[in-house]
């Protein structure tokens, strides 16, 4: 997995928002606890590239037990903010039909902790598109640091 970001954050007005949690709404079926995409603030059809976040706040349903006295995201929220990111760009931004679903996970690495008050930038590379599946490389950044990185696939069922 690349240790250096797939976009260079500080060429991208991070205040922007082209998609908002509704617009994501649209697309997306998770809803309630499991909507974990915020906002897309960037994206590149040709590059096959998409920015979006996760706001952490302290009332994330996972706060009060992950871990008592000291809330950590887990992982496996984090690369579901990733599947939720890709799931959204395939669908709306590339045009793909029908419900996508999680297919894998494979290389994943966690480098960092994600704490309420964090906004968990989302980085997505979409690496190959075959008529029913895909493959991306997804990062999350906090504070400009990588905290994590995975290869995932989706599936249109």
């Amino acid at each position: 997995m690349p240790a250096s970001p797939l976009i260079d954050l500080s060429t991208i007005d991070l205040s922007t928002v082209q998609f908002d949690r509704r617009a994501i709404a649209e697309v997306n079926p998770q809803s309630y606890e499991m909507a974990q995409l915020d906002g897309i603030v960037w994206h590149d059809l040709p590059g096959m590239l998409c920015l979006g976040y996760k706001d952490i706040t302290d009332s994330e349903f996972w706060v009060r037990g992950h871990l008592p006295g000291r809330p950590i995201m887990p992982g496996v929220i984090m690369v579901e903010a990733a599947a939720q990111l890709c799931s959204f760009f395939m669908k709306r931004i590339y045009g793909l039909d029908g419900f996508i679903g999680f297919s894998g996970i494979g290389e994943t690495k966690f480098r960092g902790t994600v704490l309420p008050g964090s906004r968990l930038h989302l980085l997505g590379h979409i690496d190959k598109v075959r008529s029913r599946q895909f493959s991306a490389t997804v990062q999350g950044v906090v504070d400009e640091k990588i905290v994590f990185d995975t290869h995932i696939s989706g599936m249109r069922v």
